[in-house]
């Protein structure tokens, strides 16, 4: 128990006959898609409103935010995908499919009448994707061609959306921040030295002229684009040659290099100069851990592919017209960039929005329990306005 509240876990099995086993042992062989999550509530509840935390990859009940919402009194549900701590062949599509799962078990098994999409992080750009689908469905297939039918998976919509510390999407933020002096996937250490910022070799230091970024931007997006074209050539092989090997896992080197870590004239924000959420990004750039490092061909095309994939947060924001959205922006988050939320709020198509900015708030709000306690104010605040809470 903490501060009043307990946790109870839950686990959700449902049949899945995928034709690639996308997860490890016994849940990636035995014909069923097995979630866990956590329920954190007071033992007293009588809430009918529950806050539902979803990341692609990531488990979130030990973060400062379910935590910190539970700690006010809220209801919370921190739910896992079937690909808890390992993106490395996650498929958004069945991350949508199992969001809604726990959607319909909060409301059918739990009793909630009212469900909040709490969209922290990646589960920012999750939550849109899940919303618009939910209220108009239209994919019936993965961007590989495998089927991923959302039309039938019976999403049901949530009743308002949260957006906090979130960034566009997983394919654009990795686009951001791919390091665009990489000229041979094969050979990382084969870079074109104008575009190695990391390099102290390289000419272009900062401030960096509005010409070099440019040009650092469309090289970005130009590497992520020959990573999906060769991705796609790889699986118009593999199903051209009919044989058992239909797919393939690859690394992708140098993930965190952006000219926005080292110039803060590049859009201006209270970030931190020279550092990142994971650190000194020189060095998370090559570590073990960046995004996107172990991924499959499936996978990049879609959650990492800039054109392809279906997860992209002003696209699906542009679909929501019924549902009521806070968003909320950090403005010293280490991990999204100032543009992000902008973008994200001017592109949702219903109009019943909220913007709050969060002066001084970092993507954790580590030893910052007053922005911290800020954030809640704003999220019941917003929520009883709308009916989702009572007075």
């Amino acid at each position: 128990m903490t501060a009043g509240w307990t946790r109870t876990p839950l686990i959700l099995s449902f049949p899945d006959n995928p034709k690639f086993t996308e997860t490890y042992g016994f849940a990636g062989n035995s014909g069923h898609v097995n979630l866990e999550g956590q329920l954190m509530r007071r033992p007293d509840s009588t809430s009918r409103t529950v806050y539902v935390f979803m990341h692609p990859t990531s488990v979130l009940h030990l973060l400062p935010m379910p935590v910190a919402l539970a700690d006010a009194g809220l209801d919370v549900l921190c739910a896992a995908s079937r690909y808890p701590r390992n993106d490395a062949a996650l498929i958004q599509e069945k991350v949508a499919i199992d969001l809604g799962k726990w959607i319909a078990h909060a409301r059918t098994e739990l009793g909630y009448e009212k469900v909040v999409l709490l969209g922290w992080s990646g589960g920012g750009s999750l939550s849109l994707f899940y919303q618009a689908q939910a209220e108009t469905p239209s994919i019936t297939h993965t961007p590989a061609g495998d089927p991923a039918n959302l039309i039938e998976a019976d999403l049901q919509p949530a009743d308002g959306v949260i957006f906090i510390a979130a960034h566009l999407s997983r394919a654009e933020t990795l686009t951001e921040w791919l390091d665009p002096s990489v000229t041979d996937e094969l050979d990382p250490d084969n870079r074109d030295p104008e575009l190695d910022i990391y390099s102290p070799d390289c000419p272009n230091q900062p401030p960096y002229s509005a010409e070099f970024v440019a040009r650092f931007r469309a090289a970005q997006v130009a590497r992520n684009r020959r990573i999906t074209a060769w991705a796609e050539g790889q699986l118009a092989r593999l199903k051209a040659a009919g044989g058992v090997e239909q797919e393939r896992a690859f690394v992708v080197h140098r993930t965190m290099c952006d000219v926005r870590w080292f110039d803060p004239t590049v859009d201006r924000s209270d970030r931190r100069v020279g550092w990142s959420y994971m650190g000194d990004p020189r060095a998370v750039n090559v570590g073990p851990v960046g995004l996107a490092r172990y991924t499959t061909l499936r996978s990049w095309l879609s959650q990492w592919s800039y054109d392809k994939s279906n997860a992209k947060g002003p696209l699906n924001a542009a679909k929501i017209h019924g549902t009521p959205v806070l968003l909320i922006e950090n403005t010293a988050d280490e991990a999204v960039p100032s543009t992000h939320n902008p973008a994200i709020f001017e592109a949702l198509a219903t109009p019943d929005k909220e913007y709050v900015r969060l002066e001084g708030a970092t993507h954790y709000y580590l030893g910052q329990p007053e922005l911290l306690a800020a954030c809640i104010d704003a999220v019941t605040g917003w929520s009883r306005r709308k009916g989702l809470l009572a007075p």
